[in-house]
């Protein structure tokens, strides 16, 4: 089963032009490999490049005076180099860049069958032939060429950086939507992405239902949230899989990434914070400052002038800083009494409600008092007088009886 998925997957990821767009001759008087029916340029050199697997491939490599990045170009499943030719000139002119493009084996005029040795070629023949640094190289796949592309650039830390277009999550994902990785996959680009330590640009078309019906826009969307340094994704809308650098946003968006990565990371972290503290592009101008010199020293006696005029306005500063903090300390001196005389006062009301109330209780008090007197005279006087009632009972009691 892996093998007939895997034989399935190749199949769709590859469709090489045929018959080839192009033909690879060899020019009578100069000897140089040139690209029929393509004119000759000057800042375009073809080649014919060793593989590790025995093979060769073709290739080409453009020129470009005021460069200081190289892109390496992978391109997409159905094109090779003659369909690809008058765009990475037009790259190279707008991007400012030197750009070297190779067709897979099985492509064009190229033999064999590992696009992971092709790249590898590619790559080896800027470090030996054009004496390019790592740093200075700029990978970009498109489509199934995002698979050897991520696969190199996994294995190279010093980067200068990766842009991934319409790129795909692995080459089973695309037909099937796995949630694991199988063995027998190819192009495992979601497993190989977080091993980039680059900034990396994704160009793709965006949103669900676009009409890029080849690679949905999931996998370049999943692809960007895995990467270590992400660089502001492309999302293009209403573009499909093979269009996507005939739309403006493309080149100006594409030129801004490769400006970007182009400063050292230190000029790329301290731009992001603010453009007032470094400015880059003043380089050329700052080779002129060298000559203002001898005006600097004219300026010198300046300095103590200055000096006197900075101390003064510290000392001015300094006296301020001094009224401001005494006015501090009286302000806060005034609300330590005011809080005082407020805490006197509420002690002094509370004193007077608790007067107010014992004088309350002992007035009760009293008039209680009096009502227990003024019962006890009542009680005394209703017991007088019924003593004499019975006092006077008892004495016509024995009058009666004595007559």
């Amino acid at each position: 089963m892996g093998g007939v998925t895997s034989s399935m997957a190749a199949k769709f990821a590859f469709f090489p032009p045929n018959p080839p767009s192009y033909k690879l001759i060899t020019d009578e008087m100069t000897g140089l490999l040139l690209l029929s029916p393509f004119p000759h340029r000057e800042n375009v050199e073809i080649l014919k490049l060793p593989t590790r697997k025995g093979t060769e491939i073709v290739a080409m490599y453009i020129r470009h005076p005021m460069a200081t990045s190289t892109l390496l170009y992978s391109h997409g499943n159905a094109a090779d180099l003659g369909q690809m030719y008058e765009l990475f000139i037009e790259l190279s002119i707008h991007l400012r860049v030197n750009l070297m493009g190779y067709d897979y084996s099985g492509y064009g005029q190229s033999s064999g069958k590992n696009t992971y040795a092709d790249i590898e070629a590619a790559y080896k023949c800027l470090e030996e032939s054009y004496g390019t640094k790592q740093e200075d190289i700029i990978l970009y796949g498109q489509s199934v060429g995002s698979g050897p592309t991520l696969d190199l650039a996994a294995r190279l830390p010093q980067l200068r950086a990766v842009v991934l277009h319409s790129p795909i999550l692995s080459g089973l994902r695309v037909m099937y939507p796995v949630k694991r990785t199988y063995w027998f996959d190819i192009y495992k680009n979601i497993d190989k992405i977080p091993l980039v330590h680059c900034p990396v640009l994704i160009i793709h078309s965006s949103g669900r239902g676009t009409s890029d019906e080849v690679v949905d826009w999931s996998h370049g969307k999943q692809l960007w949230e895995l990467c270590k340094e992400k660089y502001e994704p492309l999302w293009l809308k209403g573009g499909n899989h093979c269009d996507l650098e005939h739309y403006p946003e493309y080149i100006r968006h594409l030129k801004k990434f490769i400006s970007t990565v182009e400063k050292s990371p230190s000029q790329r972290y301290s731009s992001r914070k603010s453009t007032d503290q470094y400015e880059p592009s003043r380089k050329s101008t700052d080779v002129y400052e060298v000559s203002r010199k001898s005006t600097d020293r004219r300026e010198k006696p300046r300095h103590s002038t200055d000096r006197a005029e900075k101390l003064k306005t510290q000392g001015s500063h300094t006296d301020k800083l001094e009224k401001l903090r005494l006015q501090s300390n009286h302000a806060e001196k005034l609300e330590k009494l005011r809080m005082s005389f407020e805490q006197m006062e509420r002690s002094r009301r509370s004193v007077d409600c608790h007067e107010k109330s014992r004088k309350s209780i002992d007035h009760q008090l009293e008039r209680a008092r009096k009502s227990v007197d003024r019962l006890d005279r009542i009680r005394t006087g209703m017991y007088n007088f019924m003593l004499g009632l019975f006092f006077f009972g008892y004495c016509s009691f024995g009058i009666f009886v004595l007559y």
